[in-house]
């Protein structure tokens, strides 16, 4: 009995982790403002450039494609140095891509506009990896608490985000830039601050401290973190529970991304204004990271596989809901992507519970990166597909295609099961 007490208060009292928790909560919401500032438009801004609704989804799909990528380098520079070089490397990036999306808007390249939206999608690799740095110190029993607490920060910045785009059109006059460029700007000012508060705060850096703790408690443990992609896909197949974690994260982001990127074009082919679009995409991104810390206490109580289930049917619900909706602003699509936030919130925080949880200190950064970059890659070509799918069929076509990507997770949660760890 006295056992599971002590090692929560040792948790809720341990300074290192606090700060850490509450360092990368600052970071989420400066890098939420920044990525969620330039969601809402993404597509527009594509659409515009190319002059083709066709090629409205590259846009938002080559950042994701960029995030899966660019975890890849994160994951190399995190094993050797540790995660704020990693972080810090993901968001000057996207900093970079933000000012080439503002002078793709601006000359009106559309290649230009591709291969900054790939440098963009370091704020999403930063993101994403944050919750894993929140989980590098954390008690096992409460590791899926305070994974989700940093995910659950996303919600202040992501939902202001999208709520700039009305007030952006004013930035843009001002500077004289295109007004689909405006939202971009934010993004600027909130990457600048996220690295200023990760270099400032994030000391000791979690994983070299995780690492250390392993050493002092056993030193025989002690060995080299590999952040190798390859050794990391390698490590994660040879465990179900770890199979199950990617899995759920790869079709969970596949299925929101699909259906999210193509949302603001249905909308504004029924004749939807800026401020309406934002509002829609400030509601499902609400239902994407506001739950999340009851996710994370679902998950450590339920398991991460009982989770994983849940998102599977609300992701379903979310794109059967959708598939009914007509073009423009409806209630219907309003639930829906709110639904589609709340189902791909148990999917990460489960999936990326999993995954960890089944994973020695030493082989967390290449698991991570490349559980990252299948993730990313499995929602690029899902985002991809969905601009061909709206063109060529329509949006409800989209959505029901997702519907089966949604179950899919149900599935595969029930066919994995592998041997029970702290994570489940």
């Amino acid at each position: 009995m006295t056992a599971p007490d002590h090692t929560e208060t040792t948790t809720h009292r341990d300074p290192v982790q606090r700060r850490t928790v509450a360092t990368l909560s600052m970071s989420q919401i400066l890098g939420g403002v920044s990525l969620a500032s330039g969601v809402a438009v993404g597509a527009l801004l594509a659409e515009d450039v190319s002059g083709s609704p066709t090629y409205a989804g590259l846009g938002s799909t080559f950042q994701v494609i960029g995030s899966a990528l660019i975890a890849i380098p994160m994951a190399r520079l995190s094993a050797a140095r540790g995660r704020r070089p990693g972080l810090v490397l993901g968001y000057a990036l996207s900093f970079v891509g933000a000012l080439g999306l503002i002078a793709s808007g601006i000359v009106g390249s559309f290649t230009l506009l591709l291969v900054a939206s790939l440098l963009f999608g370091g704020s999403t690799a930063s993101n994403n990896q944050a919750r894993y740095a929140a989980a590098d110190l954390a008690d096992p029993a409460h590791r899926g608490r305070d994974l989700s607490l940093v995910v659950w920060a996303t919600t202040i910045g992501s939902v202001l985000g999208p709520n700039l785009v009305g007030s952006s059109e004013s930035v843009s006059r001002v500077l004289g830039i295109p007004r689909l460029t405006g939202p971009f700007v934010f993004s600027l000012v909130g990457l600048v601050l996220a690295i200023v508060v990760l270099t400032w705060r994030l000391r000791p850096d979690p994983l070299i401290e995780a690492r250390k703790r392993v050493t002092d408690a056993d030193p025989s443990a002690s060995q080299r973190t590999h952040g190798s992609i390859g050794r990391g896909l390698r490590v994660i197949v040879a465990r179900p529970q770890a199979l199950l974690g990617l899995i759920t994260l790869a079709l969970g982001h596949m299925t929101m991304v699909s259906v999210m990127v193509m949302t603001p074009l249905h909308m504004r082919h029924g004749h939807a204004d800026l401020t309406v679009i934002g509002f829609v995409i400030s509601v499902h991104i609400l239902g994407m990271f506001a739950f999340s810390p009851l996710t994370g206490m679902a998950v450590d109580r339920l398991g991460g596989r009982v989770v994983a289930m849940v998102g599977s049917g609300i992701l379903a619900a979310a794109t059967l809901l959708a598939s009914t909706a007509p073009m423009g602003h409806s209630t219907g699509l309003l639930i829906a992507l709110f639904l589609l936030g709340l189902g791909w919130s148990c999917t990460l925080v489960s999936g990326s519970t999993l995954l960890t949880g089944a994973l020695p200190v030493a082989e967390r950064p290449g698991a991570q990166g490349a559980s990252d970059l299948v993730m990313g890659l499995s929602a690029g070509l899902g985002g991809a597909l969905a601009g061909v799918v709206v063109d060529r069929a329509s949006f409800h076509v989209l959505a029901l295609a997702c519907l089966v990507i949604a179950l899919a997770i149900g599935v595969a949660a029930v066919v994995l099961r592998g041997r029970a760890d702290p994570s489940q």
